[in-house]
């Protein structure tokens, strides 16, 4: 049994939300989303607006059907919530020499290579550069925050062995032992 998505989701405050046929559109301070409710791609599940609430109903009573209801329940809860508050993720650059800046439209980044990258900043999302090693990246849409900030980590993920490179906020890179370490006890 899908227990979120029995739970109606709310509409916050300051949030218009109004569902045209199958599409729910939410506008808020941070923006406009839409989701659309596809009958072909959630067969399972029905989707009905009612006095400041969104409710997800399962159609028939199956495991797909419980899957689907959480889904888009949390979908829902999502787009409420991306354009409410918004979502934001943070990056560290750690390397002697690598840094980052914002110029217009782009992310400038030096990691290293013999030149820089230029990252273009697609519209919706905000990113902010703080002392050059870090990168806060907020936006409406929690996919497409999340999928720009993988795109920047991927531009130099950490390496094991000096922990250099463009990782999350707070996330612990596993260290390797280099050979110079591992030959010295042997003899």
């Amino acid at each position: 049994m899908s227990r979120i998505g029995k739970k109606p989701v709310v509409v916050p405050k300051g949030v218009t939300a109004n569902m045209t046929g199958m599409v729910l559109k939410a506008k808020g301070a941070k923006g406009e989303l839409s989701f659309d409710i596809d009958q072909g791609r959630f067969p399972t599940v029905k989707v009905e607006q009612k006095d400041g609430t969104v409710a997800v109903t399962r159609i028939e009573e199956s495991r797909r059907a419980r899957a689907e209801q959480g889904l888009v329940r949390a979908l829902i809860q999502n787009l409420m919530t991306g354009v409410s508050e918004g979502f934001a993720k943070e990056l560290e650059i750690i390397g002697v020499g690598y840094k980052a800046e914002v110029k217009g439209q782009s992310l400038n980044l030096n990691l290293g290579f013999s030149h820089p990258i230029d990252f273009a900043i697609p519209t919706g999302i905000e990113i902010q550069v703080d002392k050059q090693t870090r990168i806060k990246i907020a936006g409406a849409n929690k996919h497409e925050v999340g999928e720009i900030a993988a795109q920047i980590r991927r531009l130099r993920p950490p390496e094991p062995y000096k922990g250099k490179g463009i990782r999350y906020a707070g996330e612990i890179v596993r260290r390797k032992v280099g050979k110079a370490a591992a030959g010295a006890t042997g003899g």
